[in-house]
């Protein structure tokens, strides 16, 4: 089954893909790989999910936010490359949530992005490799940020 046709059995709706507010670029690909810049959770309506994990937010919360955060990454993989199809498999994940010093669940929470791309791409080719750290804050005030590595077919 293609990944376009699991995201849309799975029931989940791409927000708007993002464009850059800086000087950079969504994604680039190079070789046979494409690289996103860090994404945000944002939601379809164009709002983002903001907040501090152990603070204003949970860790449900928090997961929530990084399942949001994997949704955008994949409206702008879809714009850059026309199809989820093209993807072969997730190199690599690196997440940042915005959190407390005491908070502890930083695997946890980007669990939501992981998750996700495993349930598009498959137990296999949706599962790479993998950051997961704490910050004190992340642009815009939102309660994560993740960067993304995936490998496209050739």
């Amino acid at each position: 089954m293609s990944a376009d046709t699991r995201l849309e059995e799975l029931g989940f709706e791409l927000p708007p893909a993002p464009s850059a507010v800086g000087v950079y670029k969504p994604a680039m690909i190079v070789g046979n790989l494409c690289y996103t810049s860090g994404h945000l959770p944002v939601q379809t309506d164009g709002s983002l999910m903001v907040g501090c994990a152990g603070r204003d937010v949970d860790q449900q919360d928090a997961y929530l936010a990084a399942r949001q955060s994997g949704l955008t990454m994949l409206s702008t993989l879809r714009t850059e490359l026309g199809s989820l199809d093209r993807i072969k498999r997730v190199v690599k994940l690196f997440g940042m949530v915005c959190c407390t010093d005491e908070f502890t669940q930083q695997p946890a929470v980007i669990n939501g992005c992981s998750e996700l791309m495993s349930a598009v791409f498959g137990e296999d080719a949706g599962v790479g490799t993998r950051s997961a750290v704490g910050v004190n804050a992340l642009p815009l005030g939102v309660t994560v940020e993740i960067e993304g590595i995936f490998e496209l077919y050739t």
